[in-house]
Parts: structure tokens; sequence; C-alpha cells
């Protein structure tokens, strides 16, 4: 048996708390608990009050202010965190509590309500540009925003098309992602933004944009994104006018904001349904290289990889740390400056080095991955739900996440699209 607490509130349907309904702030109040309770409200089809006042649905007599009962069911070690409250929440109204002995507690582990719409996650009025904007412009928003895409909208705010990161560097020539463009002194950034300069939006930007309308539910702009492989979508009203932007960081954080913690729940003997690990959704084939791994070696595995990122781990197959692209420039340009124009060139990582001189004798003097890791690295679990890989993301800001066993041993690689595959499309 689990002991659990019931917990009832018989008031009416006038009482109020700060302006709400008591049952509507009632439930909410609950919900942000994030706790495992259970909660009904049922309407009393007649009553009466302390005061005389009888409360009817007889014909004869005006229906008004009809009594409520406010059920809570909850874990008896979590009933104080509602009782405590509701003391000062119930204005008019008895509060009761009683033991209840509960031969099983299931739940569905549900990482965003059904029934959420976009337009109550989006981000509304989002940054836009307009067909005749300037590349450099385009690219300015970018570099001083936390995404890389941005819907273009024609006279009359309707979007005709959404310029990402991707147009700039294949369609415009910009020489490197915006995340190491960033790193970049000043003048090597005005460099860029002055080739973008001569051209505008309308001439890069992905057509025709693949928008959502604001009152489709989220688990089907979910599967849009993942369909259309595109990390935002543009939102529009029935107009067909942008109101607003649904990436993914979006739906992310109404899960970090509505998802309680499953693995508590766990723990209080509460089987959760439908419930996927890390282990379910990381992605195992990320390739790997040892500390003593000459960076020549690094950039080509590099190159080979599509995620663009390798991980280091010693011979027991411990993760030491993670190199991107970013890790590379940063450890090559404190000591060869001229290693930004070989990071800007379109030519691969591994021509390049057979081709730059200055480049080979500098991978001599650098001669492995250990002198290039980045070892300040945030890792999860394999064990771990998969909410906790999202809190990782989004606490730190990060796209991938290494995944390792009980004994450090790396696993693999979780990104934000398997997150979203996994836990969030219908």
């Amino acid at each position: 048996m689990l002991s659990y607490k019931i917990i009832e509130i018989f008031t009416s349907e006038e009482v109020r708390w700060q302006g709400t309904p008591l049952c509507e702030a009632v439930i909410r109040f609950v919900h942000d608990l994030k706790i495992a309770a259970r909660c009904l409200v049922t309407r009393g089809i007649e009553g009466l009050y302390e005061s005389g006042e009888i409360a009817t649905a007889r014909l004869e007599v005006l229906s008004y202010n009809m009594p409520l009962r406010i059920t809570i069911v909850v874990p008896a070690a979590e009933s104080d965190k509602i009782l405590s409250k509701l003391a000062e929440m119930v204005a008019d109204g008895i509060v009761a509590v009683r033991d209840l002995n509960v031969i099983s507690h299931k739940t569905r582990g549900l990482l965003i309500p059904k029934e959420t719409r976009v337009r109550d996650i989006m981000t509304p009025s989002p940054k836009k540009v307009g067909l005749d904007t300037p590349l450099d412009e385009v690219a300015r928003l970018l570099l001083s925003s936390t995404f890389t895409g941005l819907p273009v909208v024609d006279g009359a705010n309707r979007p005709v098309g959404v310029i990402s990161q991707g147009d700039l560097i294949y369609k415009a020539g910009m020489p490197m992602r915006l995340g190491l463009l960033a790193e970049s002194d000043q003048q090597k950034v005005g460099v860029v933004l002055e080739a973008l300069k001569p051209r505008q939006a309308k001439e890069v930007m992905t057509r025709p944009p693949v928008t959502i309308r604001q009152d489709s539910l989220v688990t089907e702009a979910v599967d849009l994104m993942l369909h259309k492989g595109v990390k935002r979508l543009p939102v529009i009203d029935e107009a067909g006018k942008l109101v607003g932007i649904l990436s993914r960081v979006d739906v992310f954080r109404t899960s970090m904001r509505e998802s309680p913690d499953w693995q508590a729940f766990q723990e209080q003997q509460i089987v959760v349904e439908n419930l996927r690990s890390v282990a379910d959704i990381m992605r195992r084939d990320t390739p790997t290289v040892f500390p003593e791994t000459p960076v020549e070696e690094v950039i080509e595995t590099i190159d080979r990889s599509d995620i663009q990122r390798v991980c280091v781990v010693d011979r027991e197959g411990r993760f030491q740390g993670l190199i991107s692209d970013r890790d590379l420039l940063i450890a090559f340009s404190e000591r060869h400056p001229g290693i930004w124009d070989y990071f800007v060139s379109k030519i691969p990582f591994t021509e390049r080095g057979r081709k730059h001189r200055q480049l080979q004798q500098f991978l001599l003097s650098v001669k492995t991955a250990g002198e290039v890791m980045n070892t300040d690295i945030v890792t999860v679990q394999e064990d771990a739900p998969i909410n906790e890989a999202i809190r990782l993301m989004l606490e730190k800001a990060i796209k991938r996440l290494p995944v390792v066993d009980a004994q450090g041993k790396f696993k693999g690689l979780i990104s934000r699209d398997a997150l979203l595959r996994a836990g969030f499309a219908s």
C-alpha cells in the first residue's frame, strides 16, 4: 500500500484568490509544485452555506453561487506543500484532509501537455528582415542574437522566406559559421560584413517559408520541424501575417516549465509509462580520438564527421574532452595568427593542410588532441531521463551533450534534434 492524503476544499463559485476563481488558482498552484498530485473540481446542483444562503438549480429560483468541491489526491510526504498554502488561499470555505491507502499509482510521462497550442509557447513579435535588407544587416542581427535564422517578410508583414546561417554561407559566401565569426577580431568581422553588404535578403533567402498557424498544436509544429528539417517556424495568424517564432528552445523551455521531476515520481513508487532515458535516443556513432592522437588526424576526423566534433577518450574509454572547429580556432589563433585564413577557406581541412606550408609546420608544434581539447564540458548520465538532458542544454546553452556511464566512460552524444524527435513528436 502507498500512503496518500486526500485534501478536500468545500467552497463556492464566487470565492476568489487574487482576482482568480479559487478553483482555478488552486489547480495552478498545485500544477506549479510539480508533484504527483491529481485534482478534481466538481460543481454541486444545490447547496447551503453557514450564512443561511441557499444555492439551487431549480428553474423557479435564480441559480447562482453554486457549491464547489476541490479534491486533491497526493502522496502523504508531499501534502504539507499544499496544506501550508491552502490556509491562506481559502478565504471562504472548509479545508479537510484524510488518509488514503493507494494500491497503485500510474501516470504517463509526457514532456508537454498534448493540448498545448503554438500561440501558448511561441516567442511573440520576433525579429525579422525585409526583402531589401542588406545581408550585412542580416549578419549583424544574427551575430547579436542567440538564433541563426530570421523570417523575411513583405510589406504586409507576411513571411515570404527565411534566411539562415546556411543561406549566408552557401549562397552569399560567408566564410564561416556565425559562432566562429563572433570569435574573430572586429577588423576581420568587418571584412566579412563588407563583402556581404552589396547583396539583399531576397537574393539568398530560402523560399517558400515553412510556417505554422498560431492555433495549431505544438505536436503538429514539432512534426513539421522534423519533416522539413528546420529548427524554427514562423508563426502566422488567420490572415497569414507574422505573429511569432516557434523554435526548438521554445518547446524545451515549455517542457521544463510544465513537466514535473519524473525521476522523483519513480522514487515514490509511481509507475511512469512512456518515460525514455538518454540511452534510448543518444547517437552512438560519434567519432572519438585519444589524447595523444595527432592534431592533423583530429582535423581529418572532424572533416569526415557530419557533426563537426570529436570526443577525446582515454584507453579505457573514459571521457576526457571535446574538440570542435571553435576549439581549434581558439587554440591555433593563440600561436598562429594566420590560422584565420585557414578557417575561412572553402577548401576542406585536410586539403588545406596539405597546401598550407605554414599550417603544416604549426601542426608539428601542436601535436596532440590533448593540447587543443576543451575539458570544461558538461556531460549527462546514460540512464538519466531525457528531461534532465533538456535541462542541461537549456541552462548551459549547448546543442550537443556527451553521454557517459556511471564509470565516466563515453557512450555517445545527444542532440537537440534527437530530444525533439523522441519527446515531443506526435
